[in-house]
């Protein structure tokens, strides 16, 4: 690749997400093909003026993501994009009815996921699910928007679960899959944000702990109540919404 030099990293920004951005740009724009060879572990280093333990975590972030893979011995190749999936627009997604039955979708789909990738992750897929878990925890605690960072942590184990098809359509439902992100769930519930948010934590952490011990029972039950528990505190509030419109008709 040294006719296609990188920019320099700023060192005020995340290195790692840097040089997976500009790997990424490289393969939009057709500068890097699908079955293309990425340069080397080293050449990347020169180029971009990072570390070794730099350059293999913008590696497994790409590969958490199904964006290339590794053949050990020869090298890390460009993957061809996922097949077309269905689509919902975000405009559809209005009401809570909707965000429930999102949510009944994502028990199906990710509770499977879930047990999958307890038995099928890779090291570097589970580095990735890790590290996906730790900066949404780490923006919670500071009160940042985390939906982005939920979103990145569910793709995580969807693409460890090895069956491509989960993350395609997850990445299709794109930022939908987070509850979040159309409705305001803690205030809409009533809860504490603070306490609303350290509870999703504590349910992420068990499925993360179920996926690394390798138990698929556990992980499909921990998703499963994650998902159902977003879920029924969506629906609790929806009756009591009604249950005041009605009285108020």
């Amino acid at each position: 690749m040294s006719n296609m030099t990188l920019p320099t990293p700023r060192k005020h920004r995340n290195l790692a997400q840097l040089v997976v951005e500009q790997l990424t740009e490289h393969i939009r724009n057709g500068a890097l093909h699908p079955g293309d060879k990425l340069p080397t572990e080293t050449e990347i280093m020169t180029e971009q003026g990072v570390s070794r333990s730099v350059v293999r975590e913008a590696i497994s972030r790409l590969q958490a993501a199904g964006v290339v893979e590794t053949r050990h011995g020869i090298g890390t190749f460009v993957l061809p994009p996922p097949p077309p999936v269905m689509g919902i627009d975000p405009a559809t997604v209005t009401t809570v009815r909707d965000v429930i039955a999102l949510l009944e979708l994502r028990i199906g789909l990710e509770t499977e996921a879930a047990g999958l990738a307890a038995t099928r992750r890779t090291d570097a897929q589970m580095d990735e699910v890790r590290a996906a878990l730790a900066a949404l925890q780490q923006a919670a605690s500071t009160g940042q928007d985390t939906v982005e960072l939920d979103q990145r942590f569910h793709l995580a184990i969807a693409q460890a679960s090895g069956n491509e098809y989960f993350r395609a359509i997850l990445q299709h439902l794109g930022a939908n899959i987070i509850p979040r992100a159309r409705v305001n769930s803690a205030r809409l519930t009533h809860a504490d944000p603070v306490a609303y948010m350290e509870q999703v934590g504590r349910e992420h952490q068990q499925i993360v702990d179920a996926i690394a011990r390798g138990d698929a029972e556990s992980a499909r039950a921990a998703m499963r109540l994650h998902i159902g528990n977003s879920r029924e505190r969506l629906r609790r509030a929806q009756e009591a919404l009604e249950a005041v419109q009605g009285t108020e008709a």
